[in-house]
């Protein structure tokens, strides 16, 4: 297999996730939370606990922005942070209860969205997802790889 043409595969697959997150999450976002803030508690219910820096890499925003987004949802009740057990220091941002819910209810709205694509698949092809996203975690996302 021609491995020269991976990069662009793997760029026109990117670019695919992007389109997709955007049509499953679309409606999904509740009111009075900007997109910014969305994508921050998004990030925080599958990556928490966070850090600030973690945070602001990964949305590619420096970190006076993300600290004041931090905020509002803090005021909103929908984030907390947390002292760390070995460096109380060091300060931990996870979801509130609220914003639990909240994420849980729209992780149903997705679930529902997500289903709703794939349900006219076969069994075979549901499997043949399944492990082609195993694949995609183990060998590209969340392997040794350096960048």
């Amino acid at each position: 297999m021609d491995k020269k043409h991976f990069p662009y595969k793997f760029v026109d697959f990117l670019i695919s996730v992007h389109q997709i997150t955007d049509k499953i999450t679309k409606d999904v976002k509740p009111e009075g939370l900007t997109p910014v803030q969305f994508k921050i508690l998004e990030y925080v219910a599958a990556n928490s606990p966070t850090t600030l820096s973690q945070l602001s890499d990964c949305l590619h925003m420096p970190l006076p922005n993300t600290s004041r987004e931090l905020k509002k949802l803090e005021e909103k009740k929908l984030c907390k942070k947390e002292s760390g057990v070995e460096d109380r220091r060091k300060q931990y941002i996870c979801l509130s209860e609220n914003g639990e819910a909240l994420m849980q209810e729209i992780f149903k709205k997705v679930e529902s969205k997500f289903l709703d694509r794939l349900k006219d698949d076969s069994q075979k092809d549901l499997e043949e997802i399944d492990n082609a996203l195993k694949l995609l975690y183990t060998k590209v996302f969340y392997s040794n790889h350096t960048t």
